[in-house]
């Protein structure tokens, strides 16, 4: 009661007087008491989550009548994977802050297995992020394709081809991203679908630590082109295969709360990559 009357930055007897008016309001005691201890007992939880309901609705109703007012109003959280942080990211925030320069946004950028826990958890209101496994609780809706390319340094064999088979580098040593992040899981399957197993060598956090090392020399990779590449000595290759990609796409949760704001974003994106 002490710490739940600090967190308040209200006294102890003034709690404890509020919670006696509440449960005489609802006609129901909410808490078990023993002695200086006091918790929930099954009204007490079955009352909160109505309550929690309501508050949610509350706000959702809130900033709906603030949207119709000036639309565009509230705050989204967004999360999205590493690499689309250099050059998508930016460019979807711009275009969508010149229909609504009022809606904030809250980022986070990490692989896409924080992500998803992030997202799950009710952290993060929407994510790009590539396919995810089949999630009961989670929507993930397709927008693009992003295609991989061999990346390998200047000096190797196969910098002079224009395009190259998989079986032309898979037993080369492999610079890789370490695992959970969802572009090491595409080229896992990758390769497992082409029959073979990749020849890790190196492990990077990111993709720009993997071309730091395919520049020295230390083996070849597969990923995206983003932005930045360009200042390594690297070739970027065709590979000739036609899943020589992975898919991004859009994540939330299935039956979350979903603000005016978390909703009129949602719909941009769609239609934002639609039409690129």
């Amino acid at each position: 009661m002490s710490r739940a009357a600090e967190e308040l930055h209200i006294s102890q007897p003034a709690l404890s007087k509020s919670i006696s008016v509440l449960e005489s309001s609802v006609g129901v005691e909410l808490f078990d008491r023993n002695g200086r201890s006091i918790k929930l007992n099954r009204y007490g939880k079955f009352f909160l989550e109505r309550a929690e309901r309501i508050i949610k609705e509350y706000a959702r109703a809130k900033e709906d009548l603030a949207n119709i007012v000036s639309p565009g109003q509230g705050e989204v959280s967004l999360g999205f994977m590493h690499t689309l942080g250099l050059e998508v990211i930016p460019s979807l925030l711009m275009d969508v802050k010149n229909l609504y320069p009022n809606m904030k946004f809250q980022l986070t950028q990490s692989n896409s297995s924080v992500i998803m826990e992030k997202l799950e958890t009710g952290e993060l209101d929407l994510c790009l992020i590539s396919s995810i496994d089949r999630n009961s609780e989670v929507v993930w809706e397709k927008l693009w394709d992003e295609e991989l390319f061999l990346i390998v340094a200047r000096n190797h064999p196969l910098a002079v081809k224009k395009h190259v088979k998989i079986k032309d580098f898979a037993h080369d040593p492999f610079i890789s991203i370490k695992k959970g992040n969802s572009l090491r899981r595409t080229v896992d399957e990758l390769f497992r679908r082409e029959g073979f197993q990749l020849n890790i060598a190196f492990e990077g956090e990111e993709i720009h630590t993997v071309a730091g090392l395919v520049e020295s020399g230390l083996g070849v990779s597969l990923i995206p082109h983003i932005k930045g590449l360009e200042q390594y000595n690297l070739q970027l290759i065709k590979v000739d295969l036609e899943n020589c990609k992975r898919e991004i796409g859009l994540a939330y949760k299935k039956n979350g709360f979903k603000s005016s704001a978390t909703r009129q974003f949602a719909m941009f994106i769609r239609d934002y990559f639609r039409n690129k």
